[in-house]
């Protein structure tokens, strides 16, 4: 535990390589367009909870993982986002059923440690290409909903994304009280 605080404290946070593509605005909705790269990322599935309450206990469990609950016993540092895949239902709420992601820093990217958690797991994962949008604030269920909605709107009938999913992003410790950073990102197809 004292691993994790200090990691999600006190490490520098390496942020997950991608390169602006074209930024746009439509009704005063600000969007980007991004290449995100590839790599290797620790994984876990919560199924059966509310989004907010599931995002948190998967992301705990990555923040454990990087801060030194895993097999070598190594505090790896932090990256940003922490990444919550999200599954709409037809109405736009959230199914409960969550992945949260993060991407394992690039020192450790070719070898990285095995997790002591057997539910989170080591994936592959090509490069994509992706829609953001970006807002403030302790971001919860209601937010990500409300930010897909506007970037759906902006983006209109014309950009292809897939929509059985979407990623909810967070970029900033608990602690942090201001100038926070939230993203909802569609895939782009």
């Amino acid at each position: 535990m004292l691993g994790m605080i200090k990691n999600s404290l006190l490490s520098t946070v390496e942020a997950w390589p991608n390169r602006v593509l074209s930024k746009g605005e439509k009704e005063q909705v600000s969007y980007e367009e991004r290449e995100c790269e590839g790599g290797r990322f620790a994984a876990g599935e919560v199924v059966g909870k509310p989004f907010d309450e599931a995002s948190k206990e998967g992301a705990v469990k990555l923040l454990k993982y990087v801060g030194g609950s895993n097999d070598k016993g190594t505090t790896m540092g932090m990256t940003a986002p922490v990444s919550i895949t999200a599954f709409p239902t037809e109405d736009g709420s959230f199914q409960q059923k969550v992945k949260v992601s993060l991407r394992i820093p690039s020192q450790f990217q070719d070898n990285p440690p095995c997790p002591t958690d057997e539910s989170i797991k080591i994936e592959e994962r090509q490069g994509m290409t992706i829609y953001s949008m970006q807002f403030g604030g302790y971001a919860k269920e209601t937010d990500y909903i409300n930010y897909a909605a506007k970037l759906k709107a902006a983006l209109g009938s014309e950009a292809a994304y897939s929509k059985d999913f979407y990623l909810c992003n967070g970029y900033d410790p608990p602690m942090k009280p201001y100038g926070r950073r939230n993203e909802v990102w569609f895939v782009k197809q």
